[in-house]
């Protein structure tokens, strides 16, 4: 039984993280550059990612979108220019600049059309699509602002499938646009009640996990994209693989997502070692999973220690049995330093995969026989949520820059509105925590 997802790549960043996966899903299938399969004997089911064509060529279930051609047009004329079908490569004219409002409304409404008629061809080519892999940044105007527009689109088309969000979070001290805590304040809001669970990643954290852990000292957007890659191909390793037990999209947001707003998991990768520490290490089941516990492994900034985990998903790859990792995670259970809430007795969620992972060649990441990603909800994030909320506060105290987004059609309000509903998400993570069995605190669900 196929199960087909379709990726939505959008904006720069989205796109630029597109083009490392989809680099990666290749050589993991061994599907060349231009589309042919390099080797046909393996098992790995090919159809959850890519659809063969008449000729025996694999194309990617992908849609690029970006609202200003140059970061398209890289891939158009890289290496992997024969591998993607060219209608799914859309570009408008002009930017969304930075700005939610030109994303939302003005010109993201423009080519919105022509990427939803592009999603439906691709889910209409499946025979049965499991859901969609949105990629995009908050902090973007394309990323931000076209985002929230499809995904608005695809909760009333799509109603029933998942949409798994994989998002750039703002970093704390790298900004790359003056105005992302507006874009990402607003984006979060009308995105909300669409996307069923967002993966937060923070090129912050990202930057410091290669720095301390590849030893790279300046490294670039491709580094970073390429371990992001690593984490979206373990998330869906069980769709791809056999394995021992398999984890099914559906079941992300079945045990992830308490309550439906609280849908903003943690994602941690291990082993992230260069070539030259990887072989003095073991890799054992044990040290990896101690190793996703560590707040320097995060891909957000923020200390999980300060906050209760709501529930934790492990997905092993590679040379893996049961038992180790069983008895991994009760150690888990015995530390201090890692709390559950206390309305959720286990906590764990495990998933085994057979197939190791697989690296790009050049990279500066090694093979490692076994590898897990760990995703997680905690309600430490809500640190990433206040940071954010007061650099948004600190500009709109002032009203900077909203006659930017004012001029392109949006109501003032709608910044009131939108900081209104992060504060109450706020809330809703410190009602998380509170100790004690308040059973009112079910009451609004």
């Amino acid at each position: 039984m196929p199960r087909e997802c379709i990726s939505i790549h959008l904006g720069q960043a989205g796109c630029q993280i597109g083009s490392a996966c989809w680099e990666l899903y290749g050589l993991e299938h061994g599907i060349n550059p231009d589309g042919s399969c390099g080797n046909p004997e393996s098992d790995a089911d090919y159809t959850a990612f890519y659809q063969e064509t008449g000729k025996g060529k694999y194309v990617p279930r992908s849609v690029f979108l970006d609202l200003e051609p140059s970061v398209i047009d890289e891939i158009r004329t890289g290496p992997y220019r024969q591998l993607f079908h060219p209608e799914s490569m859309i570009t408008g004219k002009e930017d969304a600049a930075n700005n939610f409002a030109r994303g939302h409304y003005t010109i993201g409404k423009e080519v919105l059309d022509r990427v939803v008629d592009k999603v439906r061809k691709e889910a209409e080519n499946a025979s049965s699509p499991q859901g969609f892999f949105i990629f995009h940044s908050f902090g973007g105007g394309t990323g931000s602002g076209f985002a929230s527009l499809l995904q608005e689109r695809l909760s009333l088309e799509f109603a029933k499938k998942n949409k798994l969000d994989f998002a750039i979070y703002p970093a704390p001290q790298t900004s790359t646009a003056v105005v992302e805590p507006y874009n990402s304040v607003l984006t979060t809001h009308s995105a909300m009640d669409h996307s069923d669970v967002t993966f937060l990643v923070d090129n912050d954290a990202v930057f410091n996990i290669c720095k301390n852990n590849l030893d790279i000292q300046h490294s670039s957007y491709k580094e970073l994209n390429q371990l992001i890659a690593q984490v979206v191909s373990s998330v869906t390793a069980s769709l791809r693989f056999e394995g021992a037990l398999n984890v099914d999209l559906n079941e992300f947001q079945t045990n992830l997502v308490p309550y439906p707003r609280i849908h903003f998991p943690l994602v941690t990768y291990a082993p992230v070692i260069s070539a030259a520490k990887s072989g003095h290490e073991r890799h054992s089941v044990p040290e990896l999973t101690a190793q996703c516990f560590e707040p320097n492994n995060q891909m957000v900034v923020c200390d999980p220690r300060t906050g209760k985990y709501m529930a934790c998903v492990l997905l092993y790859r590679g040379d893996t049995v049961a038992k180790d990792i069983n008895s991994a995670i009760q150690t888990m259970k015995t530390k201090r330093s890692i709390q559950f809430v206390e309305w959720c007795p286990t906590g764990f969620k495990v998933g085994i995969n057979n197939a190791p992972m697989t690296v790009v060649p050049g990279s500066s990441q090694a093979k490692a026989p076994r590898s897990v990603c760990m995703l997680s909800n905690t309600t430490a994030i809500v640190e990433a949520w206040s940071r954010l909320d007061h650099k948004f506060d600190l500009m709109y105290n002032k009203r900077a820059f909203v006659h930017w987004y004012v001029g392109e059609g949006m109501e003032e309000g709608e910044f009131s509105e939108a900081r209104e509903d992060l504060a109450a998400l706020e809330a809703d993570y410190a009602e998380m925590t509170a100790e004690g069995d308040n059973d009112d605190a079910g009451d609004e669900y």
